[in-house]
């Protein structure tokens, strides 16, 4: 397992779409573990999509549980094509972003959703959430179409909010 380089915006890379992936061989499942070193290694990181790391592939890794206020979740969760079968309600929360480390916004999305996806072993797995956890997928599901959170913002002027940078892996500064 390695921890990956994460890009930041304005990579070219971070506005792609990403391909399904159609078979399961030892290169997703190395990026599998790799992404979720990735996660791991940025302290109160909730979620990573491979596209963050330049593998412009149809996976997300998301752990709510790793969010400092106790939230109902399912864990560590390794999506591989995720869909979303649909979603309702909606909230207004504020989000951050590997890909934008000196930026938050306030950002609008369903309270709850169901999605189906493929996980590492080649099984479906479809499962039903609300709150952060479903924001966090949601979140992480947009950076596969090329989305950021900034492209969901009412107004850049009210809603985008300047902040710390995320403490960055010693072995992404040794480079």
């Amino acid at each position: 397992m390695a921890v990956l380089e994460v890009l930041t915006y304005p990579n070219p890379l971070l506005k792609k779409v990403s391909a399904p992936i159609l078979e399961l061989g030892n290169a997703e499942l190395q990026l599998v573990s790799d992404l979720v070193e990735t996660l791991h290694s940025f302290p109160g990181c909730v979620g990573i999509a491979a596209p963050q790391t330049g593998a412009l592939h149809r996976i997300i890794v998301v752990d709510a549980s790793r969010n400092r206020k106790p939230v109902d979740n399912h864990g560590l969760q390794v999506m591989i094509n995720p869909v979303m079968e649909w979603q309702e309600g909606e909230e207004i929360a504020r989000e951050g972003c590997l890909s934008l480390p000196d930026f938050t916004a306030n950002v609008k999305r369903a309270s709850r959703i169901r999605c189906r996806a493929m996980n590492p072993e080649g099984g479906e797995i479809l499962f039903e959430t609300s709150g952060f956890e479903a924001r966090v997928i949601l979140h992480e599901n947009d950076h596969l179409d090329g989305l950021l959170f900034l492209d969901r913002v009412s107004s850049l002027k009210t809603d985008v909010f300047r902040r710390k940078r995320y403490a960055v892996p010693e072995e992404q500064t040794a480079k």
